[in-house]
């Protein structure tokens, strides 16, 4: 059996590979750039550890505890502190303590009591007529009101997605919310309903998901799978082509970067706009260029230590996101040391803060000391701090987050079509199953699924097999 091509090495690619190898599947990973993991990147530095990217994952599945375990990564697993699940949202330019209670909603100054009452009113709203598209912003207020719109989900979109929550579509960006109203007509009372399905099956809802890190940052987790595939990696290997042949695929790289790979089947991890720019030979024709259209805004990644004396704010919870109303120019802020510890040396905090997205697209393309200086003059004012940061790093990313947009669906129906239309052609990733860390792991793990699946539908036994990797 011929190797299976992985194109992109990120989370979902390196999830994909192990899971294959595991199965004896031979697979060659091929990543563009000369590093694995895409925005996973962990940087440790004068008794501070900073994440450039993405900060946790999301436990929301066995599966991914397996992949944990299958690496031997438990003893290395480090859940967040049980001390910091606080969120806090900030308004009148303060941090207010987000209620997660019944009691707490109803004696939380977040929001006014008009807004309190337009909130319990939701049981008794009808569900939207299907086949309806609504953006996020208008189905939550038609349920739960302006308020909380402004002061809950704008936020919280800009935290998920540093989207706009007036052009995501809830049953892209949001389909299990989607799914309660169509399927119980009430939010609240599928949260309940639904609480009994999930503990069946397994999975936890992103709400209650433990969130877990490992010692030495996400990166580990890179690392490890990386050590675990070895040769089966080729890094500096941009793909230029992909032809369809009687009995698989042909990968052809950019001049330069190896001989062309014969494989048995093909699995795209890459962002959508990467799938755009390949040149897919297949019968009948492949236009994958719509998949260009997907928004990506830019975000910029500023972490800054402080000393401890020198911040009002207890930091005492996850984080806080901050509502467009509000005026600021960070969406939110994580409070990075107090949710996993040696982030900091003693004595000192690790604030990581988000800038631009939908919402200030401009703003990360300017100098890194310039951004730095924007989120300082935000955190001084929300946070009471008062002295200047002991440590500092900014990492920006042109095309951070695909936008699950109103519309979003046609470009899942063309990812549904290449694999209908290309058999032996894959498509996962955030592009198409999720935007967290979590969804691309358990996209890489469905994608290899799949590709077993089909080999064993072609008859065709797994062995390992070399293949050639390089000029």
């Amino acid at each position: 059996m011929r190797p299976v091509a992985i194109i992109g090495g990120g989370i979902t690619g390196l999830t994909a590979a192990f899971h294959l190898k595991q199965r004896n599947i031979p697979v060659l990973l091929l990543e563009s750039s000369s590093r694995l993991g895409g925005v996973i990147q962990s940087v440790r530095r004068g008794g501070y550890l900073a994440e450039f990217g993405p900060n946790s994952i999301l436990e929301t599945s066995p599966v991914i505890s397996d992949l944990v375990r299958a690496l031997g990564l438990e003893s290395r697993r480090v859940y967040s502190d049980p001390s910091a699940e606080k969120r806090y949202v900030v308004r009148g330019k303060k941090p207010v303590c987000l209620p997660t209670t019944p009691v707490g909603f109803l004696t939380t100054p977040l929001f006014s009591l008009p807004a309190k009452l337009r909130v319990l009113a939701e049981p008794f709203i009808g569900r939207a007529p299907q086949g309806l598209e609504e953006s996020i912003a208008q189905f939550v207020e038609r349920r739960l009101g302006r308020e909380f719109l402004d002061y809950a989900i704008d936020p919280l979109v800009a935290g998920v997605y540093a989207g706009n929550p007036r052009m995501l579509s809830v049953s892209q960006g949001f389909p299990k919310l989607y799914a309660l109203e169509q399927r119980y007509r009430s939010l609240f009372v599928g949260q309940f309903l639904g609480a009994r399905e999930r503990k069946r099956s397994g999975e936890v809802s992103k709400q209650d998901a433990r969130k877990f890190s490992f010692d030495e940052g996400l990166e580990v987790i890179i690392d490890t799978i990386r050590s675990r595939l070895d040769a089966e990696i080729q890094t500096g290997a941009p793909v230029r082509c992909l032809r369809r042949a009687d009995d698989g695929w042909r990968v052809d790289l950019e001049e330069g970067a190896g001989r062309p790979i014969e494989c048995g089947a093909v699995l795209l991890a890459l962002p959508s706009h990467r799938i755009a720019a390949l040149d897919i030979v297949n019968t009948p024709a492949l236009d994958v260029s719509p998949l260009a259209e997907v928004s990506y805004p830019p975000v910029a990644s500023v972490v800054l230590g402080f000393r401890r004396a020198d911040v009002g704010h207890p930091l005492d919870g996850f984080g806080m996101l901050i509502p467009a109303r509000e005026g600021f120019n960070i969406l939110g802020a994580l409070f990075s040391s107090s949710l996993f510890p040696n982030r900091a040396p003693q004595g000192e905090v690790l604030i990581t803060s988000y800038v631009g997205g939908a919402r200030n697209p401009l703003l990360p393309h300017l100098p890194p000391e310039r951004l730095a200086a924007i989120a300082l003059k935000d955190l001084e004012t929300i946070l009471d701090i008062r002295g200047r940061p002991t440590f500092e790093h900014v990492a920006v990313y042109h095309r951070a987050i695909p936008q699950y947009n109103l519309g979003f669906a046609k470009f899942r129906a063309l990812m549904d079509d290449m694999e209908a239309g290309a058999p032996g052609l894959f498509v996962a990733g955030h592009a198409r199953d999720g935007i967290s860390l979590g969804d691309s792991i358990l996209s890489g793990h469905k994608a290899a699924g799949k590709i077993e699946a089909f080999f064993a539908s072609n008859d065709q036994r797994p062995r390992n097999l070399s293949h050639p990797v390089s000029a």
